[in-house]
């Protein structure tokens, strides 16, 4: 019997009970990260010996060292894999996703006048080379491999590798390589967790060193981040899923909890809330929930009732509208749905959110899939500084500079003093006079 959903009423709570609702499962990594260093290490001497022993021990597949690449027979069979309308599903989301991120890539070089002779402006290009990430001990998630790939290869990088665990049967998902092939990402590896990550890092035999790493994934994958993030850039905080459904009093409290349940089934260290100032709406939903999870498998209820009936998640009950945006903000949650009266006004008062979806009919689950702007957002209160993943992750900005003789002489007199003022005696010897005869010379 699941337990029942949590109501949190933020009237009677202290600060740090408060505090403590705001807090994720990777808040503390300490643990995680004593248990990935070893992972790592091992990976780092061992190579793929111990990708294999890790397959094995960890996600409780048969991988040989020299099987850790897909082959091309293993995307030639993944659309017998893969139902039709699944396909369809894929093509569908893929074009979606594509068209958003060709919209968002910017111009390869801008520069201006900035003062008469003074040019000033940016390149843009593509990092070298990059791992995605696709999680999957808790189901397959070709989505997550749309919403990394695909951004990259708009930026054009040059080299991606596909990090992704094998199933039980040593194979990688058959409808993530059936996008793969849509998308054109080849270099696939079987290998997941905080080992993967430590592979991309490093390099192997087989899995090739990267400059950067994108994707979410368990507390596992973020401490390997972490503790790597040295040798390798671990790109937007991705960790467990998290959502705020923030709802007036003019929603209907059904919808908001059947919305609820989307980020919740994810996994028990997932986060999802309700927050509403309506009692009604809170009671509505409350009642609502158990006869969704009467329609869903054994592991997502018990994932979402985990979540929804523990400390992050379920209901917070504020006094009024002003509290609850304020709650909502200082969360700063991964996904946040509004359900209000007028959600076009109540989005100007929204701060920190790795993506707002606003009215009835745009739930998250569209967000995940198929509208189009990336799913993979910052969680763990990093929405208060991160962004949603996109086209800018995959590549860099070079700036850009070129002075005319004109302009010179004005330039260098102000660089000059500023150069002295602050004791560089190089730099202010590089725009005096020294250089005027140099030049004229």
């Amino acid at each position: 019997m699941p337990p029942p959903i949590s109501l949190h009423d933020l009237s009677n709570l202290d600060a740090p009970a408060r505090k403590r609702l705001t807090q994720r499962t990777e808040a503390d990594l300490s643990v995680y990260i004593e248990r990935v260093k070893p992972i790592i290490e091992a990976v780092r001497t061992e190579g793929d010996v111990a990708l294999s022993r890790f397959a094995g021990e960890l996600d409780k597949s048969q991988v040989p060292a020299n099987a850790i690449k897909v082959r091309s027979a293993e995307f030639a069979g993944a659309d017998a894999g893969v139902l039709p309308e699944v396909r369809e599903a894929i093509a569908f989301a893929i074009e979606n996703i594509r068209k958003f991120h060709e919209a968002q890539k910017p111009e390869e070089m801008w520069i201006k006048e900035v003062r008469p002779g003074v040019w000033a402006g940016d390149r843009c290009t593509p990092i070298d080379s990059v791992a995605c990430y696709v999680p999957r001990g808790k189901g397959s998630f070709p989505s997550v491999l749309m919403m990394t790939a695909i951004p990259a290869k708009v930026a054009g990088v040059p080299k991606i590798a596909l990090l992704t665990p094998p199933g039980p049967d040593g194979k990688v998902d058959a409808a993530t390589l059936y996008a793969c092939g849509l998308i054109g990402i080849t270099d696939v590896y079987k290998c997941g967790g905080a080992q993967a990550v430590a592979a991309v890092a490093y390099g192997t035999e087989t899995v090739p060193k990267c400059f950067k790493i994108m994707g979410p994934g368990s507390p596992y994958v973020v401490a390997a981040k972490r503790l790597l993030s040295d040798i390798i850039d671990p790109g937007t905080p991705a960790g467990p899923s998290e959502c705020i459904v923030l709802a007036d009093e003019t929603a209907d409290g059904r919808l908001a909890g059947l919305d609820l349940i989307i980020e919740s089934e994810h996994g028990a260290d997932s986060s999802a809330f309700l927050v509403t100032p309506s009692r009604a709406v809170a009671e509505a939903a409350r009642a609502a929930i158990p006869t969704y999870w009467a329609q869903m498998g054994e592991q997502r209820v018990s994932f979402s009732s985990t979540v929804l009936g523990g400390q992050k998640g379920g209901i917070v009950l504020t006094r009024d509208m002003d509290e609850a945006i304020a709650f909502t903000n200082d969360y700063a949650p991964e996904h946040l749905q509004v359900l209000t009266k007028d959600p076009w006004a109540t989005v100007g008062r929204l701060r920190n959110a790795g993506e707002i979806l606003m009215g009835r009919h745009t739930p998250t689950v569209l967000g995940n899939y198929v509208i189009g702007p990336n799913a993979v957002l910052p969680t763990a209160g990093w929405a208060r500084t991160a962004s949603p993943l996109s086209v800018f992750d995959y590549m860099k900005r070079t700036s850009l500079a070129y002075v005319t003789e004109p302009a010179h002489a004005e330039l260098a007199k102000h660089a000059h003093r500023l150069a002295i003022y602050e004791g560089f005696d190089g730099h202010a010897l590089a725009v005096s006079d020294v250089r005027a005869k140099l030049l004229k010379g």
